[in-house]
């Protein structure tokens, strides 16, 4: 399990107080920063692609790489964790670390970029300096192609680990140059196992179904987790279903559950009601499609009517991801469903 520090491990530590909360300058650290492994061996889920990253660092050849998936699922921490294991001291002098809130323009990488590939740096034998860029399919096309030459012209010192959503976004030349690592959401047992741990470093008061909600809340980001294990502790004091739908205001599934079993029942004027309740709560259609969508996955239903209501769930949500997102469209996917039901009943 990961150790209570941040990145820079001995420095929070040091300042921790007396309870054992890690401060830095004067204030105290989100739980998110306080709790980043710094062991690539403490990092949690994906073990297949973190075990790749293990051998690398026991190896110490490392190759450009590029690692893809869902926010918070681990990929900065474990190129963070690779590059701690395979520099040590040498950590700070050799690493250059970009993400999406620096320019990220064909200058960034004419200028910080180059500049710090020739830079000059004592390390050990076998060791290449490491430029970190977060969020790398946020830049822009013609930053990518510069950045592709700058790859192969300093390939003997310099290494490159890139981060993003979407690999697709990464031109093809850069993907050609890079093993490319895919990470998954986190499960729910991960994500449960994390909270947990960290609940009892921090002595949070919760209820067993408080956390289930904060898993469903964060759909396998444990950065989101994270964050709403401390608001809601912070806000209420206890981690419970109430506070934690209330906190991250996102339709209670309680709700949602029973408009889906009012559809499998062909009820259509019981859901319509459910489905009024919650706009007139104040949540918007994608608030609700979304909860819609993750409680039709776990709602205990015959297989094949179950994958026809996704279906349908997901042309709506396309609908109104394209901004067509009134509660006539909620209500025209009610009767859908219903009809569905209608017809593998006959």
């Amino acid at each position: 399990m990961a150790s209570a520090m941040d990145v820079d491990g001995p420095a929070a530590a040091a300042a921790a107080g007396p309870s054992g909360s890690a401060r830095s300058g004067g204030y105290m650290l989100p739980w998110v920063e306080k709790y980043r492994p710094t062991k690539i061996a403490d990092i949690v889920g994906n073990v297949e692609a973190v075990s790749r990253l293990q051998v690398i660092a026991e190896e110490g050849n490392m190759p450009n790489i590029i690692l893809s998936g869902p926010p918070g699922t681990g990929k900065t921490t474990s190129i963070l964790c690779l590059a701690h294991e395979l520099l040590g001291p040498n950590f700070r002098e050799a690493v250059l670390e970009l993400n999406a809130s620096d320019d990220r323009g064909i200058d960034v990488v004419r200028n910080k970029i180059k500049m710090f590939a020739q830079q000059k740096v004592t390390l050990p034998p076998g060791r290449q300096k490491v430029i970190i860029l977060d969020e790398a399919d946020s830049m822009t096309s013609g930053a990518q192609q510069a950045l592709r030459r700058t790859m192969e012209i300093y390939s003997s010192t310099t290494r490159f680990a890139l981060a993003c959503n979407q690999s697709s976004k990464i031109i093809e030349p850069i993907q050609s140059r890079c093993a490319i690592v895919r990470y998954n959401k986190l499960s729910e047992k991960e994500l449960l196992q994390r909270l947990l741990a960290v609940c009892q470093m921090e002595k949070v008061a919760y209820t067993p179904e408080g956390l289930e909600a904060v898993v469903f809340t964060a759909d396998g980001d444990m950065r989101q987790a994270l964050n709403n294990v401390q608001a809601t502790s912070n806000g209420f004091g206890l981690v419970d279903p109430e506070h934690v739908f209330r906190v991250c205001d996102q339709p209670h599934p309680v709700l949602v559950g029973a408009m889906v079993k009012h559809c499998t029942e062909a009820h259509i004027d019981e859901a319509y009601e459910g489905m009024k309740a919650l706009c007139d709560m104040g949540y918007s259609a994608s608030d609700v499609i979304t909860t819609l969508f993750r409680v039709v996955k776990n709602h205990p239903m015959n297989e094949y009517l179950k994958l026809e209501y996704i279906k349908q769930i997901g042309f709506c949500h396309m609908r109104i991801g394209d901004g067509v997102n009134s509660r006539l469209q909620l209500s025209g996917l009610l009767a859908d469903l219903c009809k569905l039901t209608l017809r593998a009943a006959a």
